[in-house]
């Protein structure tokens, strides 16, 4: 390295002779810079096809989501916001569970009714086979604070009695 060599240049010179870049093309090969652009094409590709599968996916996800608030509030006949959803991120379902209030009032303070939804989005709604209250003041949706179970989640065992 000669002392003129600038601080790019000196850092450049601390690589494998292998990673510096070149600054003639090896007598013979000809093709480095097509490997390079196929390589560098391909890589893009991969990306682009990455972003667009992450937001179709996003996008699948929130659209379901509303129709599991549309469906919550058709079938209890309240129109409350402070509704909760739950997606089953542990076994990668499209299972939701969507809990509200029974009666007015601040979210879980008051008794809940928690529908659980499957299926397809059909015309923005999605079946709601069963569901389970909670107890008013009950901050976690667990196991043992369900009760009255009704549809497939009695079935299923969802609720403890």
């Amino acid at each position: 390295m000669s002392g003129d060599a600038t601080p790019l240049e000196r850092r450049l010179g601390r690589l494998p002779a292998g990673l510096r870049p070149l600054e003639h093309e090896r007598p013979g090969s000809g093709r480095l810079w097509r490997v390079e652009t196929v390589a560098l094409l391909l890589g893009g590709i991969l990306l682009a096809i990455a972003t667009v599968n992450d937001v179709v996916l996003g996008t699948r996800t929130n659209h379901r989501l509303v129709a599991d608030l549309r469906t919550w509030r058709a079938y209890t006949g309240n129109d409350y916001k402070n509704v909760a959803t739950e997606q089953d991120i542990q076994h990668h379902t499209t299972t939701d569970v969507v809990c509200g209030n029974t009666v007015p009032g601040p979210p879980k303070e008051r008794v809940q009714i928690c529908l659980q939804m499957t299926g397809p989005v059909v015309r923005g709604y999605r079946a709601a086979k069963g569901g389970w209250y909670l107890p008013a003041n009950t901050e976690k949706n667990l196991r043992r604070y369900r009760y009255g179970c009704f549809g497939t989640t009695k079935a299923q065992g969802a609720c403890p009695r």
